[in-house]
């Protein structure tokens, strides 16, 4: 396998968190999830988006920045590769849907003096469903907060981050996951596996999870 940093992205409840597990357990990589729970503005921002969305994503920044430059800067002898839930570039991607344009320009301020001391991945998978199964999932692990999301949020990650993918050069898995299964059908872990053994070059790279 040719990547010491795997990073694993998608809307919510895209299944980031299933598969940076196993990939984690897989590789005997050293893991980092986004600790979203610890977040004291997020049940506030989904009862009251436009009071508390520019809390909630400065928050989550100064959370992620700490967690990645903290864990990616602990040298491990036995776990040379990483696998994150998470890529810090999506500070700027969900700001960009939850704040008006004028804290937004702030709030991109902030990220460009942050981003250049965080180390980037070495690839990137990003987990694409459609937003019916986005909801099935969200409603599965049934976090209170997350209960009335509605279907155009999502429709606005959706476009945001695939929009990103499509103007960035960076070295991308973007995966079908429609049919995702990677707990109970271990052929579907197994043809991201497969892909993470090849050495792709930087842009586009399409996997279909039959």
């Amino acid at each position: 396998m040719n990547y010491n940093f795997i990073t694993i992205e998608g809307n919510i409840g895209a299944g980031k968190t299933t598969l940076a597990n196993l990939l984690s357990t897989h590789y005997n990589a050293k893991l980092i999830l986004e600790e979203f729970a610890e977040n004291p503005f997020l049940s506030k921002f989904y009862e009251s988006p436009q009071q508390y969305a520019f809390p909630l994503e400065l928050f989550f920044m100064a959370e992620r920045y700490k967690q990645l430059k903290d864990l990616l800067q602990t040298k491990d002898m036995f776990q040379t590769v990483t696998v994150s839930d998470y890529l810090f570039t999506k500070c700027l991607l969900f700001a960009k849907v939850n704040l008006p344009d004028e804290e937004f320009r702030l709030y991109q301020k902030l990220f460009e003096i942050i981003n250049p001391q965080i180390l980037q991945p070495d690839i990137l998978i990003y987990l694409h469903r459609p937003v019916n199964k986005l909801q099935e999932n969200i409603k599965q692990r049934n976090r209170k907060y997350e209960q009335d999301i509605p279907n155009d949020y999502l429709f606005s990650l959706q476009e945001t981050y695939t929009q990103y993918i499509k103007q960035h050069n960076i070295k991308t898995l973007f995966v079908d996951a429609s049919n995702a299964d990677f707990i109970d059908n271990s052929a579907h872990l197994k043809i991201i596996i497969d892909a993470l053994d090849k050495d792709y070059e930087n842009g586009q790279h399409y996997l279909t999870l039959p």
